[in-house]
């Protein structure tokens, strides 16, 4: 089951997992997500679709959950910050107890926004952050925080397998078109040596250490920021011509 998985890196995900011939469940409410994001995924016997909001329980048979539900960027989960962080918080709660009663393993999408703006850097897994807990980002960011205290808690009292990532920004095809312009401003001003604008409360630095990754399990990244942005540009040029 992809919790979000009509998002952005969520379609994806079910893409990979169809593609791999396990048999998915997709929850989405579609707040961020989109039916296009996985309309090509309906005609698999492998694909199933079920609208649902993870801040209310929900009760199937599953052997693997992965957590994406919420959304990640500020122009959405400041628009309504308390449900926000029911999303991040309930909606762990409800996930983990469904593991917990089918006995799945779960993975927790949480994020480098648990870092606050950090001193540290580059970023390790160790590093408990510099954070603002009242400030405009606070909902998403105190959320996710709360959401890994929830996992570590459900592993250590209920024994449930868990799994936390923490995804840094991402881009690429199926982005929602909010997160392009944040994302893409950034990568211009980037390219360009300016200056980088600064958005409410944003972290001035990010960078994971991804030293672990490399050395358990053999993970490397394989695609340049060129290579990649030219997928995302097609992407967008192609979305706004409809």
């Amino acid at each position: 089951m992809v919790t979000g998985g009509a998002g952005f890196l969520g379609s994806h995900l079910c893409d990979r997992l169809v593609a791999d011939r396990r048999d998915v469940l997709c929850i989405d409410n579609f707040f961020t997500g989109s039916r296009q994001n996985i309309r090509h995924l309906h005609g698999s016997d492998h694909f199933e679709f079920q609208r649902h909001d993870v801040t209310f329980p929900l009760y199937v048979e599953v052997a693997r959950i992965f957590n994406l539900a919420c959304p990640a960027s500020p122009i959405h989960y400041q628009h309504d910050p308390v449900q926000t962080t029911k999303t991040s918080v309930h909606g762990a709660i409800n996930m983990l107890g469904l593991a917990k009663r089918v006995k799945a393993r779960i993975l927790q999408a949480s994020t480098s926004e648990v870092y606050g703006d950090p001193i540290e850097h580059p970023q390790a897994e160790g590093y408990w952050g510099n954070v603002n807990p009242i400030g405009v980002r606070a909902c998403y960011d105190e959320g996710k925080r709360c959401a890994e205290t929830r996992f570590f808690d459900y592993h250590r009292q209920h024994d449930v397998d868990i799994k936390v990532v923490r995804i840094f920004n991402t881009y690429g095809p199926r982005m929602h078109p909010n997160d392009g312009r944040v994302v893409s401003n950034f990568i211009v001003q980037a390219l360009r040596g300016e200056d980088i604008t600064i958005f409410g409360d944003d972290p001035k630095q990010r960078c994971p250490d991804i030293s672990v990754a490399q050395s358990r399990l053999d993970w490397h990244p394989t695609v340049s920021l060129e290579d990649g942005l030219a997928p995302t540009i097609a992407y967008f040029r192609e979305l706004l011509g409809r």
